[in-house]
């Protein structure tokens, strides 16, 4: 535990240190809530409107968790490996296990805090949800989801890409495309047939449809994804990238230094 305390503490302070990280993170989705809510609301019914900007507040809540582990986390591993700290751990005592246990909740810690100034934003330019215990858990779970598939794909970023700045890159564009073709920035009814289908396999935008179905109501998310197999396929592709993820870290960037 010792070791996995000493790695959350670290990567943590050294997110919340760079300056990029807390703008990409948090400044940047924040920005987002503020111009989407009041620039694409006026053709939308009154009643809606709270809604409306409900559901765009989970969208940029959820693309700050996308760029926390897509661009931070490998940012992180890609910067040890330049600066010589990966080698220095792999010279001592630690498993490869607790090194990435403790970047992956250092990434859970920096998440919760995007999340929470998202939807606290959100909240004050007068997006509402739908909250009662067990919907606010679910969704929980599976914001959690959105978690573990995006630190997956940033530990395969971190183990493959080298440099500490195109690891980032890599990380936003990988982010920004994946957004973009899945219909969190553009409505899922004005994509081709075959963007639609790739947003009910991809499990960040289909995580993402379940928690604005719990949280604003299910006229207001892009599809009903309230069904076993979409939500059985998402929470397995989520664990499989995670624990993909992990292992080719464990396997080559750990070990092959």
């Amino acid at each position: 535990m010792g070791q996995i305390a000493a790695t959350f503490s670290r990567t943590l302070k050294e997110f919340l240190r760079e300056r990029a990280v807390l703008f990409w993170t948090i400044a940047w989705p924040i920005i987002w809530v503020l111009i989407s809510s009041f620039t694409f609301t006026g053709s939308v019914p009154e009643m809606a409107v709270p809604y409306v900007k409900g559901s765009i507040t989970i969208s940029m809540t959820v693309f700050a968790l996308m760029i926390a582990g897509m661009a931070n986390l490998p940012s992180s591993i890609t910067g040890d490996r330049e600066n010589g700290m990966l080698a220095k751990l792999m010279s001592m005592p630690i498993s490869p296990r607790n090194d990435f246990t403790g970047r992956i909740l250092a990434l859970g810690a920096l998440s919760a805090i995007a999340a929470g100034l998202v939807i606290a934003v959100g909240s004050a330019v007068g997006a509402r949800f739908v909250v009662t215990a067990a919907q606010t858990g679910q969704a929980v779970g599976f914001l959690i989801l959105i978690i573990c598939a995006s630190a997956g794909i940033g530990l395969i970023i971190g183990t493959f890409i080298r440099r500490q700045h195109g690891a980032i890159m890599t990380g936003v564009g990988i982010s920004v495309v994946t957004a973009s073709i899945s219909g969190m920035f553009a409505p899922y009814e004005f994509l081709p047939p075959a963007l639609q289908r790739f947003a009910r396999i991809y499990p960040i935008s289909s995580a993402s449809n379940l928690v604005k179905y719990f949280l604003t109501g299910e006229e207001f998310a892009d599809y009903n994804p309230l069904t076993t197999s979409q939500i059985t396929l998402t929470i397995a592709l989520s664990l499989f990238l995670l624990i993909l993820g992990i292992n080719l870290y464990s396997r080559l960037s750990w070990r092959s230094e």
